[in-house]
């Protein structure tokens, strides 16, 4: 169920005395009481709803609003249909991965790249791991270097407690 964001007042709700009117053909009446507004919108068998609050005096418009919302909420289904999101994939490495495990990983992190995910590449430091810190950002530096035909980092390599991550994104085309 898709809900509109801001409610518009119709009707009964609107607080103004005075309204600029616009019929339901998309014509400027000019400006009226509220009262005569309202005849007019319940004569059409449609609502009064106030479009433009802020002006002077206020702006309301004869439409059916039921329809309106409808109409509404379908734009935003389809404006959501076509956001593209990203998947964030996690490769977890050592700083003394061996050097057949640390291929694998690069093949896998190019084929999640190539898929259109961006890959985040964690270096956990166990122990005393943590005091060469320099090891994990090596080993991070090698998987951009491998992977630079395909990917580029979002930023630098950070460490965050024990761990040490980068993030690769898919290298945009020209």
């Amino acid at each position: 169920m898709f809900y509109i964001k801001q409610e518009l007042p119709i009707n009964e709700q609107i607080r103004a005395k005075q309204v600029q009117l616009i019929d339901d053909e998309g014509q400027k009446r000019g400006v009226m009481d509220l009262n005569d507004a309202l005849d007019i919108a319940y004569d059409k068998n449609l609502d009064l709803v106030l479009v433009a609050p802020n002006g002077n005096p206020p702006v309301c418009k004869i439409m059916n609003y039921g329809k309106y919302k409808f109409e509404q909420a379908k734009r935003e289904k389809e404006a959501k249909k076509k956001q593209k999101t990203f998947e964030v994939k996690e490769l977890r490495i050592t700083p003394n991965t061996e050097e057949h495990d640390f291929n694998f990983k690069v093949k896998n992190a190019r084929k999640f790249i190539e898929d259109g995910c961006k890959v985040k590449i964690t270096v956990r430091f166990r122990g005393r791991e943590l005091n060469y810190a320099k090891l994990g950002e090596d080993i991070l530096n090698r998987f951009i270097e491998e992977l630079s035909d395909v990917a580029t980092p979002e930023k630098k390599p950070i460490l965050e407690g024990k761990n040490m991550f980068i993030i690769l994104a898919k290298k945009a085309e020209k």
